[in-house]
C-alpha cells in the first residue's frame, strides 16, 4: 500500500474511533444507574451535563460532564500518540460529531459544549484556559450558560491561529461552527430574551 493510501487508512481509523468514543451517552447510562430514568424525558431532552443537573442530582451531572469531557480527549490523545496531529485533529472532529449524532440514539445527541472542552485539551490545552476565561467572564456579565458557551468557543480558533497551531485552529473552526448550529434554539432565544438564566427558577 502507497504512502496516500496508509495516510487515508490512518485518518479514517482514527475518525471513526473518534466517533465511536463521541457516541458514548454517558448522561443516559448515569441517568440511569441513578435510577433517575431516561435523561431524554427530563428537562430538555438533551443528553448533555446541562440537562442531567436539571434532575438534582449533581454527582450524577458532574459524571455525565467528566465522561462528556473525556471521550473528546482520549481518542485524541491516542490518536496523537500512535499517528501525530493530523490524525490527531480527525479524531477529535470524529468524536464530536459522535456526541452531536450518535448512532445509536438516532443521531441525536448533545450540543457538544463539553467535548469541545475534552478535544481542547486533548489537541492543544492552552485552549483549555482561554476557553474558561471567556465562558467565565461572559457568564458572569450575562449570566447566560449558553451565551457564555458560544462566546467561548468563538474566540478559541483565532486564539489558537494566533499562536501559531495552525491544525488545532482548523480543527476548533469546524466545531465552532457546528456548536452554532447545535445551539440555532438558543440564539433565537437570546435574541428575543427568551433565555432562561444561570440560577433562574423554571
Amino acid at each position: 500500500m502507497g504512502s496516500d493510501g496508509g495516510t487515508s487508512l490512518i485518518i479514517a481509523a482514527a475518525l471513526v474511533g473518534g466517533y465511536l468514543s463521541g457516541t458514548i451517552p454517558f448522561g443516559l447510562i448515569f441517568a440511569q444507574l441513578f435510577g433517575l430514568g431516561d435523561l431524554r424525558k427530563i428537562g430538555s431532552g438533551n443528553i448533555g451535563a446541562t440537562n442531567a443537573l436539571r434532575t438534582g442530582n449533581k454527582k450524577m451531572a458532574a459524571l455525565t460532564l467528566a465522561g462528556d469531557i473525556l471521550k473528546g480527549t482520549v481518542p485524541v490523545v491516542v490518536a496523537a500518540t500512535v499517528w501525530g496531529e493530523v490524525p490527531a485533529a480527525f479524531a477529535g472532529f470524529g468524536a464530536f460529531l459522535g456526541h452531536l449524532f450518535p448512532v445509536w440514539l438516532g443521531f441525536k445527541g448533545g450540543k457538544g459544549v463539553a467535548t469541545y472542552l475534552g478535544i481542547l485539551l486533548g489537541i492543544a490545552p492552552i485552549g483549555v484556559l482561554i476557553f474558561a476565561a471567556v465562558w467565565l467572564s461572559v457568564a458572569y456579565l450575562s449570566r447566560y450558560s449558553s451565551l457564555a458557551a458560544l462566546a467561548a468557543t468563538l474566540v478559541v480558533p483565532p486564539a489558537y491561529f494566533a499562536l501559531g497551531l495552525e491544525t488545532a485552529a482548523t480543527l476548533t473552526a469546524v466545531l465552532t461552527l457546528l456548536v452554532y448550529i447545535k445551539h440555532h434554539a438558543n440564539i433565537r432565544r437570546l435574541l428575543s430574551g427568551k433565555e432562561g438564566k444561570i440560577g433562574a427558577k423554571g
